[in-house]
C-alpha cells in the first residue's frame, strides 16, 4: 500500500471515528466509561472502513475463486469473504457495546442505523 493510500485510509478512519464520537458528544458519561468508549470507537472505525473496502472488492471480484490443488481444480470461497463475515460479526459486537453505553432514546436511533448498515452488507454479498 502506497503512502497516499495509507493516508486516505487513515483519513476515512478518523472521519468514521469522529462520526461515532459526535453521537456521544452531548451524553454525560462516567470517566471510566469514556476510556472504554475511546477504545471501542477506534476499533469500530477501523472495522467499518475495512468492511467497506472488503465489500467493494467482493462486489467487483465475486465471492468465489478457482483453486488448484495438484491435478484438482475447484471453486472455493475467497478468503476475503471469510474476513468480511468475521469483521461484520466483530463490528456488530463492538457497535452493540457502544450502543449499550447510550441512554435509551439514543440507543433506538443508533440500532436502526446499525441495522440499515448490516442490511446493505447482506445485499452486497448476495450480488
Amino acid at each position: 500500500m502506497g503512502i497516499a493510500e495509507q493516508l486516505e485510509k487513515e483519513k476515512k478512519i478518523r472521519a468514521e471515528k469522529n462520526r461515532i464520537l459526535k453521537i456521544y458528544k452531548d451524553i454525560k458519561l462516567d470517566a471510566k466509561i469514556i476510556k472504554v468508549l475511546e477504545g471501542l470507537v477506534s476499533d469500530a472505525a477501523f472495522m467499518r472502513i475495512a468492511i467497506e473496502e472488503i465489500k467493494e472488492k467482493l462486489i467487483k471480484e465475486g465471492l468465489m475463486e478457482k483453486f488448484k490443488n495438484g491435478s484438482q481444480e475447484f471453486m472455493r470461497e475467497k478468503p476475503e469473504a471469510k474476513l468480511f463475515l468475521n469483521f461484520m460479526k466483530q463490528y456488530a459486537n463492538t457497535m452493540k457495546q457502544l450502543i449499550d453505553l447510550m441512554p435509551v432514546q439514543v440507543k433506538d436511533e443508533e440500532q436502526d442505523q446499525l441495522l440499515q448498515f448490516f442490511q446493505s452488507g447482506k445485499e452486497a454479498v448476495k450480488k
